[in-house]
């Protein structure tokens, strides 16, 4: 977890450590030449348990005693940036925000993986044809837009975020969880969605991971 130290006189983030004994540091700054003392927070090692979709991994994250976490928060491992999706408790109680050191367990989403959304094409006689496809989190939807899929082209009537249902607007795909639309063959798409094949067929394409 690294610090960023600003200076209480000009404000300056050019500072230095000139002393340092456990978590008691003595800093300066190297614009104005003032000189002070800080005391760092404990850290608090919390088990940490990170969802890539179907496959989930444990590992943990530090972080400062006295200070509370939550879902929707934002932390980071060692080589990951993750977003809380749950806070447990001793007997396993769920909770929506506490304090780093009630925590038990900490569950997460990697936003180093891409998102992975799913698509539902009606089509005719009832049926509906079923995707999942991945896409860059910073990636935007829009109601009404044209898409091709697996071969179908469809527009899109509906988005169904992690908070409501969209007829109208557009959506960031960090936040959606699936597109929906009925399937019209022959238009043309404005674009081309990659299908997600896995996890696991996923970091094989790329060499492991």
């Amino acid at each position: 977890m690294e610090e960023i130290f600003v200076c209480p006189e000009c404000g300056s983030e050019n500072v230095e450590i000139i002393r340092e004994r456990g978590r008691e540091l003595t800093l300066r700054c190297r614009d104005c030449g003032h000189v002070w003392h800080v005391t760092l927070p404990k850290l608090i090692r919390v088990p940490l348990i990170v969802s890539k979709h179907e496959v989930s991994f444990k590992t943990f994250a530090e972080l400062p005693a006295g200070e509370e976490i939550g879902v929707g928060d934002i932390v980071e491992t060692e080589d990951d940036e993750v977003r809380i999706t749950g806070v447990e408790l001793d007997e396993n109680r769920r909770v929506s925000r506490a304090k780093v050191e009630e925590v038990r367990t900490l569950w997460g989403e990697s936003l180093g993986y891409p998102k992975v959304i799913k698509v539902s094409i009606y089509l005719p006689k009832g049926l509906t044809q079923a995707f999942r496809v991945k896409v860059s989190r910073d990636e935007e939807f829009a109601v009404g837009e044209v898409v091709e899929v697996g071969g179908y082209t469809f527009r899109i009537e509906k988005i169904k975020t992690e908070r409501k249902m969209l007829t109208h607007g557009v959506a960031k795909a960090d936040e959606i969880t699936v597109l929906m639309g009925h399937g019209i063959p022959r238009a043309r798409a404005r674009r081309k969605l990659e299908l997600y094949r896995g996890y696991r067929k996923e970091t094989a394409g790329r060499g492991g991971g």
